[in-house]
């Protein structure tokens, strides 16, 4: 067992890593398996890590100690993804990290969550498995691991499912595609012209309170602002997860249309 643990290893340490026999001891401590850590590099080698030369070790070895790390941590991701990790730490998912206290735990929730995740410590691993770096199982599948509640559930009723499931582009999302992700973490430019740069802003609770500031920043990007405003403000079709146009009328846009009217001269009254 051991000799093709150490077979393995060698194969990756081919790749660029430097902790063959730390590895070695240390997967075999803690009962990895060969074929474990097979899956392990599969998943790792079509990743976005690997494209951009991040392996084990970028992850794995203390940059100053160059000893072994078993479990990184929010600290290790931050290195490289320096915004993500910032966002997150302004979260629900993330603020306790940042006060130096436990993770979250879908137990500690106030809405519903599912009761196999409960134990399940919010931190990047939660939502993203860090050898695949596969965003669109983050985009969603992450979300319903834990989420229990109505809104979360009827996701899968919505237009806005369909339109994530037909894309079905790896490794992210389309452009097209609406998910979870898209509306409680949405994208934001950074930069202008050529040097602009599209980073995911992690604070999932950023644009929950006020609702209007999901519309400004998420539903107009594909729809107008009276239908946003209509369906955000709408409770009922907020917990079913804009599984229809939305029917609310809000008085709001009726007095903004005849003071524009009053203003043009176009009052047809």
């Amino acid at each position: 067992m051991i000799y093709h643990l150490i077979n393995v290893l060698r194969a990756l340490s081919m790749l660029g890593l430097s902790l063959l026999l730390v590895l070695s001891f240390s997967l075999t401590a803690t009962a990895t398996t060969e074929q474990e850590l097979n899956d392990i590099t599969d998943l790792w080698q079509t990743s976005a890590h690997a494209l951009n030369d991040v392996n084990c070790a970028s992850c794995h070895q203390n940059d100053e100690t160059k000893e072994f790390v078993a479990v990184p941590n929010h600290e290790t991701c931050q290195s490289c993804h320096e915004q993500a990790v910032d966002t997150f730490l302004l979260s629900k998912h993330g603020i306790r990290l940042l006060e130096g206290k436990d993770p979250l735990t879908p137990a500690m929730a106030r809405l519903p969550m599912q009761h196999d995740a409960m134990q399940k410590q919010m931190n990047c691993n939660a939502c993203h498995n860090v050898h695949s770096a596969n965003t669109v199982e983050a985009s969603v599948d992450a979300c319903l691991t834990c989420h229990n509640d109505n809104h979360s559930l009827n996701y899968q009723n919505s237009r806005h499912a369909e339109l994530f499931a037909a894309s079905n582009e790896l490794p992210r999302p389309a452009s097209g595609a609406v998910s979870c992700s898209t509306c409680h973490l949405p994208r934001v430019t950074h930069g202008q012209g050529d040097s602009a740069v599209v980073k995911v802003n992690h604070n999932n609770t950023y644009n929950l309170k006020p609702q209007d500031r999901m519309v400004g920043d998420v539903c107009m990007n594909c729809h107008g602002l009276e239908y946003g405003y209509n369906s955000i403000f709408d409770p009922e079709l907020v917990e079913a997860n804009f599984d229809r146009p939305p029917t609310l009328e809000m008085q709001t846009f009726d007095l903004m249309e005849a003071a524009e009217a009053r203003r043009t001269g176009n009052n047809s009254e």
